[in-house]
């Protein structure tokens, strides 16, 4: 994981911009190539049987509309890396705000993590279960039955008592009514943005030791 707090621009608006470079030049090669056979054949023409000029005049037509489509592209190109800037700007005011996350996702920090989770309507049975990074269960016990919101502090530790590693955890919630019919649930945590990653095409949100992209942080606060 790289964290940093600097806007840099991604190698691939450099790659585009040079394919399109390198496209350019090559229609341009191949424009005079053709220029100068064409030059060569009216030159060289028979005055009895001369040249189909519509031949010539749709190599024409398709070598300018090869190059207004490689314009089109490097505009396009210039589009993208104004959008990937201003992203990057946007997701540097994150800097030090609390956010709300909407996935399931916490952050165990110290032994400590923390959700809110919602039920939709009472339950009869409630069951709260935590998962690590890799998917597997490391924790689970009963939640409550009513209707609400309500609060699950965990202290990182699995059923048989063992203090789990600080890192990214996932809560999940799975709630019956009377007559057996699922419970709508929700779950959300709280973390704070220590930093932004903007190694890869899009920039991520770095809470403790988990990434998550902008589109999961529903709520900002100071």
């Amino acid at each position: 994981m790289t964290t940093t707090t600097a806007v840099t621009t991604p190698t691939t608006t450099t790659t585009a911009a040079a394919s399109t470079s390198s496209a350019q030049q090559t229609l341009s090669g191949n424009f005079q190539t053709f220029l100068t056979l064409l030059t060569t054949q009216l030159k060289n023409q028979d005055p009895m049987s001369p040249m189909d000029s519509n031949q010539f005049t749709q190599q024409l037509v398709m070598y300018s509309q090869v190059e207004q489509q490689i314009d089109s592209n490097a505009k396009l190109d210039t589009l993208i890396s104004l959008g990937q800037g201003q992203s990057s700007s946007y997701a540097m005011s994150y800097l030090g705000k609390s956010v709300v996350l909407t996935n399931g996702q916490g952050v165990l920090t110290s032994g400590a993590a923390d959700w809110t989770y919602g039920l939709d309507g009472t339950a009869a049975t409630t069951t709260l279960t935590v998962t690590d990074s890799s998917g597997k269960t490391v924790y689970t016990t009963a939640g409550e039955t009513a209707a609400g919101t309500h609060n699950f502090a965990w202290d990182g530790k699995d059923n048989n008592g063992n203090q789990l590693s600080d890192g990214t955890y996932t809560l999940s919630i799975a709630s019956a009514a009377q007559d057996g019919s699922t419970v709508t649930t929700s779950v959300a945590s709280k973390g704070t943005v220590s930093g932004i990653d903007m190694s890869g095409s899009s920039p991520q949100l770095v809470i403790g030791t988990m990434e998550i992209p902008l589109s999961s942080a529903i709520l900002v606060t100071n």
